[in-house]
């Protein structure tokens, strides 16, 4: 039963068993007092995702805007996905930038041209949604209707909570909360209190049963299949390690294509099976047939084309790929799948230490000063432990042989930011390198979101052993198992190797064009902006990656893209190849996250989410 609980001003907030509907306008947005983030940067997870530093210039070409709403308490980067079903648009308000008024905007879109924000779901203190906000029509035997479903992430590490959401949406003005915080939440056997945090999910009917699926952050079983049949009783029916169960979604090289985890999912019925496909870090795209959610059948994946082609393509560089499968679809007759292939650095990296020759793997965290392509840095490795607050202070940089120092550092405890913040008080540091952790998140290559004054790097565990010579004593499967953040049997401020760090220019994010076929799926095209690949846009101009792909629900040919700071764009597919026929950049500069087709009164429409300001309706007009 609903009850009048607060009213302040011109604001009513209605609870409803736990929910948060607001009627009229809030109260301006404020920045949480423990920060952007306040437990250890997820790495795997958010570091897809950075700040924006200015734009490329207003275009528009065969797109028209419809219409365009500022979503209540919009601040630069607060607003991440959107879906669409049955005249609304829900929008998912993030977490990460500042820790309030995190949820999901309900926006009234009957009228394209009027949006109306009409409805606010409040998530749970401490906790936020962010990719996969869906909602669909479900009927089994437990429940008829409409339901939303949206993931936790956490912004606050004791009040916050992972798992999924499911809200009843039959009326979207005076939506109801059916389960919160619901997913896998065992661990080694044995069952814990919360749930694991996961990053996205997805949705379908299947007759008397309803499944979803969730992208699980916690575990290597990152599959979680979720029997939703009745939304109130929701609970975890199967889940899957699928680089262990179909080991041929793995790509031998190369050597780069090591961080294999699961990030985004939708599923789609075809030919009477229900086919999912799943987009993954280091190991693409792979097809599933998940008619029996307990009996998994492979159907297809893809492989990273090496050399990268789109770069080898725009600029004649030869370069290995960055292989970050972000989000992908079929086409409306199911020829193909059009992958994002999101990279938020275009400038990727590798290394060398003086004593050896083979070179490891590298990457550059997102907000610090980047090392530009064809450039190096050289010092000695200083060892400076986890540089947490409360932890022993970093010394200085020593004097070396070199000249120069580099301060190494491993992951854990503290956010990525207040490392930086600890080796840029030290002073002295040419740069700064983190080590991963254990855990079985951790160990291998990882990339992070970081802000500083000190050139940032981040490396797999064994490498970072090998700066001090203790690489003999890495256990990869011990790694796994453990929870050690700190180098064993190396102390503060022991200087170690002479470590160089190169950069490779390898581009931004873009787009694959497969042939939906069985087995390993060919690879017929690639497609980015211009500016994605000419090494002028590396800096200065927003994050020029694609984030998400949506294919049209009446044209076999055609794609719409969420461009980050290239904007809204549209391709076709024209004899195998992605041809932009579309684009559309606001004045000012726009910085899309999310995209998703609907169709009214036979009309196709394409609503997009602008991380800065809301929500932005579109038609192709072009041929």
């Amino acid at each position: 039963m609903a009850k009048l609980s607060v009213k302040r001003g011109a604001v009513v907030l209605l609870s409803v068993a736990g929910l948060i509907i607001a009627a009229t306008p809030f109260a301006a947005a404020h920045p949480s007092d423990n920060g952007a983030v306040s437990v250890e940067d997820g790495a795997r997870d958010t570091h897809q995702h950075g700040t924006t530093a200015g734009h490329l210039p207003a275009t528009q070409s065969n797109v028209d805007l419809i219409s365009k709403l500022k979503l209540k308490n919009a601040v630069p980067e607060k607003i991440a996905d959107v879906g669409v079903f049955n005249n609304y648009a829900y929008l998912a308000a993030w977490g990460v930038v500042d820790c309030t008024y995190n949820g999901i905007h309900v926006v009234n879109i009957k009228d394209p041209a009027k949006p109306k924000e009409v409805a606010f779901i409040q998530s749970k203190e401490g906790s936020y949604p962010g990719e996969g906000i869906q909602a669909l029509h479900v009927d089994t035997p437990s429940f008829t209707g409409d339901l939303l479903v949206s993931n936790n992430e956490k912004c606050k590490p004791k009040a916050g909570f992972g798992g999924m959401n499911l809200y009843d949406v039959t009326n979207p003005e005076h939506p109801t909360p059916l389960a919160e915080g619901v997913g896998d939440s065992t661990v080694a056997g044995q069952g814990k209190k919360a749930a694991n945090e996961i990053h996205s999910v997805f949705a379908w009917d299947a007759g008397d049963k309803a499944y979803a699926v969730i992208v699980d952050n916690e575990e290597g079983s990152d599959v979680d299949i979720m029997d939703i049949t009745d939304p109130k009783k929701a609970f975890l029916t199967a889940e899957y390690d699928l680089d262990q169960t179909f080991p041929q979604i793995l790509q031998s090289a190369p050597s780069n294509l090591t961080e294999v985890f699961l990030h985004d999912i939708v599923v789609k019925e075809i030919g009477g099976r229900q086919v999912m496909l799943l987009s993954y870090w280091d190991a693409g795209y792979v097809a599933v047939d998940m008619t029996d959610v307990h009996n998994p059948v492979y159907l297809g994946d893809t492989d990273f084309t090496n050399p990268d082609p789109e770069l080898l393509e725009s600029t004649g560089l030869s370069e290995k790929p960055e292989g970050n499968g972000h989000e992908a679809e079929f086409t409306l007759d199911n020829r193909y799948v059009i992958g994002a292939d999101e990279d938020f650095s275009p400038n990727s990296a590798e290394g060398f230490t003086d004593d050896t020759a083979a070179p490891y793997q590298a990457s550059q965290g997102s907000d610090t000063p980047q090392l530009p392509g064809g450039q190096s840095l050289t010092g000695d490795a200083v060892y400076v432990g986890r540089a947490c607050i409360g932890d022993a202070a970093v010394p200085p940089a020593p004097t070396t042989a070199s000249g120069q120092q580099i301060a190494i550092v491993t992951r854990g405890l503290c956010t990525f930011t207040e490392k930086a913040a600890s080796v840029d008080a030290a002073l002295g540091y040419e740069g700064m390198v983190v080590v991963n952790r254990e855990g079985s998140d951790g160990c291998g290559l990882f990339g992070m979101t970081i802000a500083g004054n000190t050139p940032a790097f981040s490396v797999d565990r064994k490498t970072g052993f090998g700066f001090f010579d203790k690489e003999a004593s890495y256990d990869n499967a011990a790694c796994l198992a453990g929870a050690a953040s700190e180098i064993p049997g190396v102390s503060l401020g022991d200087i170690g190797d002479v470590v160089t760090l190169h950069a490779i220019f390898d581009g931004w994010g873009y787009v694959h064009l497969f042939d939906n076929s069985a087995g390993k799926m060919a690879e017929l095209d690639t497609y980015a902006i211009p500016e994605a690949h000419d090494p002028a846009f590396a800096t200065g101009f927003g994050d020029l990656s694609v984030h998400e792909v949506a294919t049209s629900h009446q044209r076999n040919d055609l794609a719409y893209f969420s461009y980050y700071s290239g904007g809204f764009r549209v391709t076709k597919i024209v004899d195998g190849k992605l041809v932009e026929t579309g684009r559309f950049i606001d004045e000012g500069g726009n910085n899309f996250w999310g995209v998703q087709v609907f169709e009214k009164d036979g009309i196709e429409y394409v609503a997009a989410s602008d991380r800065d300001h809301g929500l932005y309706i579109f038609r192709y007009t072009g041929g």
